[in-house]
């Protein structure tokens, strides 16, 4: 307590202690105390008088300072001080009359002190680590890096002996155990290593129990992690030599009986749900085709794409008027033998394609970046011809191993934890593992081409006497192609409203009188989906009113005619609406007022629409191999007021050059800050006015990126430059880019960034109700932050392409590349 009031005091008692010595000094004491209690006052004048006590201690600095140390006599008795110390030896003995305790106290504390100054060291190392912690409130996510539990660990500290050796037996603790392994405290002054074993005494148990262990039980190392100055945790895992049946059924109830009274340890689960809950929100909005590949008779085949709503699009490009994809035909064994013949981890490739239609059928032409390169003659007669089509495509190429086994991540739950758990925890079924079990690769394909970028390409001149040289890029059609399963994405339905099947007729009015004929396919509270027998004229944002005849039979209360609906999505066939109700205001729309009483009468009669999965589980299982390699760079931005802020990335398997850049400062810890790539200026100007007023179901917008990275410097925020572009016009950037070309190492990207809508808790509910059970405010906090995500972002490398069209020299960019390439392998 005493130590407690003269920290809370200490700019005053340092203050008093400038007037020990002073003849006034019990006056000047009872005027700088006045306001404090007289405890407080008691506790400070006892520390008065211990620093007014006169002293016989000699001084010795030699080896403390950074002066020159030399013999100072006072009083008969040889100090060794240096000259700064001897200046506030003579000052303090004037002031303090003699030799006291505040004399030597205050000599032993010189600026020049090796322990004051590493004090000091230590306090402005600490500010500087809490100012950098606030800065990094970004959360690092491991995407597919929570481990599943076989069995329950209990936060349970006992008393333990750990034999280290046979001469060596020390006093410890444990942090939690489970029935096949522990955590324990152990200080750090005793080594011990990953794959060594101990005996432990599990001495807090014996002394209650009788266990039946004559010689301890047997464990090995798994890891140790440093936790502070003071100690160590170890992690163990059980050899199970000892064979005792009776101290596990022991072991495993007791955990059982007491779970509830010293907590599960659910530091794993907690870990999972995070991670999975920023994989959620991801996934589903990622613009890029994810198509795995197949080995059989020694070929390789797409044979299965993974879709979602943002990326249906290019699977869509790559099927011909026999609604058969022609991806097998332009991805095939060639290209694909020289993308695995690059040594990186991920093999990338640029692939540019258009079409052509003949007779109503549809060719594709295509060639990537490298094949171009080695016939400069054909180039620009591709480029200049392909551009002109409304089909041309720019695509970014990934290709990296996929695994079958990576299709299954059971839960972060042991099988004990609930009764469901070990029925959820199953792996993928027979005729799923059939489906995957010769998959080798996953090719990710996302569409980065710009209108500018076309544009550019629209410029080349070309021969036009030899266009029937594009043949070699041409591909044919195959009769039986391999067949290609399309597998939806499955995940939560977003949607605010369940809807429900029904059909009834409908006639459609737009605004300029035009009447369509139609019946409803589905309907909810707030919208619904119409089929019209003709392709209709309107677009997406167009207000029509809506007429049900039938429906308007059955009731008197509501006038279901002329029903104003907003158009918010349009098939491509042009037959296929999706309508939402158009309000004013707080006014009541009859529609909304009329299925809100429908539904709420016939709940038991409605038929609820769900699409069902054409082979359960499929998708989960392509899902957790998408996840499990992660090759982009991942953010999420939280909303704060009306502006947005970086709350997350995610980091997967393969690293992005922009998470090679943030290691390379020490930035992918738990947090981390990209302010120096993406700063919140940048997103505050450039694309929170863009996106703003977006919804989940719009598409991404895309943005880019310009980044200066100089990787001389030693700190990110000098080493960093970046630009951001919300057009495809990069005129202004030229400068900035020009400027880095010489020395530094440019990074562009791509940027895709969407809304979110509410988080998928069904994908973590069973994992967010088992920590309910044990922490519900835990499980609350980390539902809130999944609340708070407000839009997802993804980064793709566009470099080479962008640099390309830009008014640069070449030999300078080759020379970046260079640079870069040596760089990137070095930290790779």
């Amino acid at each position: 307590m005493t130590e407690d009031i003269l920290l809370k005091y200490e700019s005053l008692v340092d203050e008093l202690k400038s007037y020990l010595g002073n003849a006034k000094f019990d006056t000047i004491f009872k005027s700088k105390t006045a306001g404090l209690t007289k405890p407080e006052q008691f506790l400070i004048k006892m520390e008065m008088s211990r620093l007014s006590q006169p002293i016989a201690r000699f001084i010795d600095l030699r080896g403390q300072v950074t002066g020159q140390v030399k013999p100072y006599e006072y009083e008969g008795k040889q100090h060794f001080m240096d000259e700064t110390a001897i200046a506030v030896f003579e000052k303090a003995i004037k002031r303090h009359g003699g030799y006291t305790l505040a004399v030597y106290e205050a000599v032993m504390n010189t600026d020049n002190n090796h322990r004051v100054m590493q004090k000091k060291a230590a306090q402005q190392a600490n500010q500087a680590d809490q100012q950098n912690e606030q800065k990094r409130d970004c959360q690092v996510i491991k995407f597919a890096s929570y481990e599943s539990r076989r069995e329950e660990r209990m936060n349970y500290s006992i008393k333990i002996t750990v034999e280290l050796s046979k001469d060596n037996t020390i006093a410890a603790s444990t942090s939690d155990i489970s029935l096949s392994g522990a955590k324990i405290k152990l200080s750090p002054r005793y080594q011990v290593k990953k794959g060594q074993l101990l005996g432990l005494r599990l001495v807090g148990l014996e002394q209650d129990f009788e266990l039946g262990l004559k010689n301890g039980i047997q464990y090995e190392v798994v890891a140790v992690e440093k936790i502070s100055t003071e100690y160590n945790h170890v992690r163990l895992k059980r050899t199970f030599i000892e064979n005792n049946a009776k101290f596990d059924e022991f072991l495993e109830s007791f955990i059982h009986g007491n779970k509830r009274r010293y907590k599960v340890n659910l530091d794993n689960t907690l870990d999972a749900v995070v991670s999975k809950g920023y994989e959620q929100y991801y996934i589903p909005r990622v613009t890029s085709l994810f198509t795995f590949f197949s080995l059989q008779n020694d070929k390789l085949y797409p044979s299965l794409v993974l879709t979602t709503e943002n990326n249906i699009f290019i699977q869509r490009y790559f099927c011909d008027e026999r609604k058969l994809s022609c991806l097998y035909t332009i991805l095939n064994q060639q290209r694909l033998s020289q993308l695995l013949s690059n040594p990186a981890q991920v093999k990338e490739e640029y692939l540019y394609t258009f079409t052509h239609v003949v007779a109503g059928k549809v060719y594709y032409y295509s060639a990537t970046r490298s094949e171009l390169a080695k016939e400069p003659h054909l180039s620009a007669l591709f480029f200049g011809f392909g551009s002109q089509k409304d089909s041309w495509q720019c695509f970014k190429v990934q290709l990296m191993p996929s695994h079958p086994e990576d299709s299954y991540i059971p839960l972060s739950l042991p099988n004990t934890a609930a009764k469901d758990i070990e029925k959820l925890n199953k792996p993928p079924s027979p005729r799923v593992q059939g489906m995957i079990k010769d998959v080798k690769y996953l090719l990710i394909l996302t569409s980065i081409g710009t209108a500018a970028e076309q544009a550019h390409y629209q410029r080349f001149d070309y021969d036009k006497s030899i266009v029937n040289q594009l043949k070699r890029f041409g591909h044919g059609k195959h009769k039986t192609p391999p067949k290609l399963e399309t597998v939806d994405l499955e995940y939560v339905n977003l949607r605010s409203h369940k809807r429900y099947l029904y059909k009834t007729d409908a006639l459609l009015t737009t605004q300029d009188e035009q009447t369509y004929t139609a019946h409803s396919r589905d309907f909810s509270v707030m919208g619904l989906q119409i089929e019209c027998e003709q392709p209709v004229t309107f677009q997406k944002g167009d207000i029509v009113e809506l007429s049900l005849p039938e429906l308007q039979k059955i009731t008197k209360k509501h006038v279901l005619s002329k029903l104003k609906y907003e158009v918010m999505a349009v098939s491509k066939s042009l037959t296929t609406i999706n309508l939402k109700a158009s309000r004013v205001a707080d006014v009541p729309h009859e529609g909304v007022r009329f299925f809100t009483q429908l539904i709420e009468n016939n709940k038991d009669k409605l038929k609820v629409s769900e699409e069902a999965p054409k082979v359960p589980g499929l998708s989960t299982a392509l899902r957790n191999m998408v996840t499990k390699s992660v090759c982009q760079f991942p953010f999420y931005l939280h909303k704060e007021a009306a502006h947005f802020k970086t709350g997350a990335i995610g980091q997967g398997l393969y690293p992005s050059p922009l998470h090679i850049i943030l290691q390379n400062y020490g930035l992918l810890n738990d947090t981390t800050s990209i302010d120096a790539l993406l700063p919140p200026e940048k997103i505050n100007e450039v694309i929170t006015p863009q996106i703003k007023d977006r919804s989940r179901q719009d598409p991404p917008l895309p943005f880019t990126l310009f980044i200066r990275f100089d990787p001389k410097k030693s700190t990110i925020e000098e080493a960093v430059k970046s630009q951001c572009s919300a057009t495809d016009d990069f005129t202004p950037n030229l400068l900035f880019l020009k400027k880095g070309l010489k020395s530094e190492l440019l990074f562009i990207m791509r940027v895709f960034i969407s809304r979110t809508g509410r988080p998928d808790t069904d994908y973590l509910a069973n994992e967010l109700k088992y920590v309910s059970q044990y922490a519900l405010h835990k499980a609350k906090d980390l539902e809130e932050a999944l609340w708070s995500v407000a839009g997802v972002g993804d980064m793709v490398d566009v470099t080479d392409e962008t640099l390309s069209h830009l008014d640069l020299p070449v030999e300078l960019i080759e020379q970046m590349n260079k640079r870069k390439q040596i760089w990137l392998k070095r930290l790779s």
